[in-house]
């Protein structure tokens, strides 16, 4: 056993908050240790002392065996470590060659030395198994590619540890394929790989080890053939989550929504219906043309053809005003910049879009602006220490509550729900889970999308599979499968 880093009784505190506490790590060469736990648990704190972002309050840590302290990222860099974070730290506008070497150019005198590091480059790439050009721009790039290059990066840095932070959290089937795969050719090559996700197949698949933190602290450590499912998230959430996809009885009543003919972009005369109460699951690959359908439905896109009828009367939806106006809420996928201010308190976001009924006169009843962000904080139970607290410091399946309240707050009778559960553990899942059966028994009419399959399955009453810009298909709750979806979803 090699083991390359080795963190012991380490503790980090913030203002109220116990971080991490007294927590051991280590890191062996040529081993995947999968780092999970729920949203808060302390998993981002443990990888930047380990990056040398934060410095800890107590505890040591130890690189090839000798005690060490970590100043700054580049310190952790030049010992080996490197991390690829789940917003990827790249430069859209520049090559591939130029984002490798960031910061360690070569020069011919004032000039960047282009035949070296295309090179040096494409030597990295074929190493990754990834068959694109030293001088293709990064924005011409898919996700996945996008990550291997990160890799390549590292593996310039001559990285003995990467760290990867939800690497598949973007990603198609297809792709996360190919990233797992390449983790397995990293640890052939005695590469050590911290691999963190929630999302709990892979790690069953590709990890040596498990250790679980929870409220800061580590509450246990799973090696390859005691690994199972249910050890994972029982000790993950500290009680067993059973029928996570518990499927209830929506009082399913009239048409509140039809879509007719709608086209924009590559998307064309995508139509369906929405009933009162119903949770309406749309399915597809990643670029299947979800995310554009309900974005020009909302208004946000303009749209190229089509006809949205609320209660059988055709309503023109041209900014996200005029869906606000028919009572439409809308949370995209990409919570961080589309669904939040992250800048702004919990009050603040969560009144975001029913100011217009909090104005008085002139100037916003900062009185009802509150109690409308408290009425919303305990019927979702948002934990947070204050309805003061900046966004940006919640845990993600709390900002994604907080995103979910800024709308309900509007009294919307059609909720959208973009790729609600990406990126969030699996106990805060079950709680949107549970809020949207509490929505649609109180009639509000849901869309959901999903690129998990058991979620979709789990949770739709009726399901919408759409590949490449239009709708392949319809499947009612009863009937659907993993297999029939797939299948539509696929062929053209």
């Amino acid at each position: 056993m090699s083991v390359f880093l080795k963190i012991e009784k380490v503790r980090k505190e913030f203002p109220g908050v116990v971080a991490l506490d007294d927590v051991d790590f280590q890191v062996e060469l040529g081993k995947v240790t999968a780092l999970v736990g729920e949203n808060g648990a302390g998993k981002s704190t443990l990888i930047k002392i380990i990056a040398g972002v934060y410095s800890p309050d107590s505890g040591e840590i130890e690189i090839e065996g000798k005690k060490t302290r970590l100043k700054s990222s580049k310190d952790s860099m030049q010992l080996g470590i490197n991390v690829i974070y789940q917003e990827l730290n790249i430069f859209n506008k520049l090559t591939v060659a130029e984002n490798i070497f960031m910061g360690r150019e070569k020069r011919k005198g004032l000039f960047f030395d282009k035949k070296y590091h295309y090179e040096k480059t494409a030597e990295l790439l074929k190493t990754i198994g990834l068959n694109i050009s030293p001088s293709t721009k990064m924005q011409n790039l898919s996700v996945a590619q996008k990550q291997m290059v990160e890799v390549a990066r590292a593996l310039a840095f001559n990285a003995k540890v990467i760290i990867m932070d939800e690497p598949t959290s973007s990603l198609t089937e297809t792709e996360t394929r190919i990233l797992l795969d390449l983790i397995g050719k990293l640890r052939e090559n005695n590469v050590g790989i911290v691999y963190i996700s929630h999302r709990i197949d892979e790690i069953m698949e590709i990890a040596d080890k498990v250790v679980v933190l929870r409220d800061g602290e580590r509450v246990g450590m799973l090696e390859r053939d005691e690994l199972s499912k249910d050890k994972i998230i029982n000790l993950m959430v500290g009680r067993e989550i059973s029928d996570v996809f518990t499927k209830r009885e929506h009082r399913i009543g009239e048409v509140v929504l039809e879509v007719k003919n709608l086209s924009c972009g590559f998307v064309r005369n995508v139509s369906f219906s929405l009933r009162k109460g119903e949770i309406l699951g749309f399915s597809g690959l990643v670029g299947a043309g979800r995310s554009e359908v309900m974005r020009a439905m909302f208004g946000i896109d303009r749209k190229d053809g089509g006809v949205i009828y609320i209660d059988g009367k055709a309503a023109p939806i041209h900014s996200a005003v005029d869906a606000l106006r028919h009572h439409i809420g809308f949370l995209p996928e990409d919570r961080k910049e589309q669904a939040l201010v992250l800048k702004m308190n919990v009050v603040k976001n969560i009144s975001l879009a029913a100011l217009k009924t909090l104005k008085s006169k002139v100037f916003i009843d900062r009185k009802a602006e509150k109690e409308l962000a408290l009425s919303h904080i305990g019927k979702l139970d948002i934990r947070t220490p204050s309805e003061n607290q900046l966004v940006r410091n919640l845990s993600g399946g709390n900002q994604q509550k907080v995103g979910i309240a800024k709308w309900m707050s509007t009294n919307p009778r059609i909720l959208i729900l973009d790729e609600p559960t990406r990126g969030i553990d699996v106990g805060a899942k079950k709680e949107i889970y549970d809020l949207m059966d509490q929505f649609a028994s109180q009639g509000v009419s849901i869309i959901f999308i999903s690129s998990e399959l058991p979620e979709v399955l789990g949770k739709s009453d009726r399901i919408i599979v759409m590949h490449e810009g239009i709708v392949k298909g319809e499947l009612s709750g009863a009937e659907a499968t993993q297999e029939k979806i797939m299948q539509m979803a696929i062929v053209s």
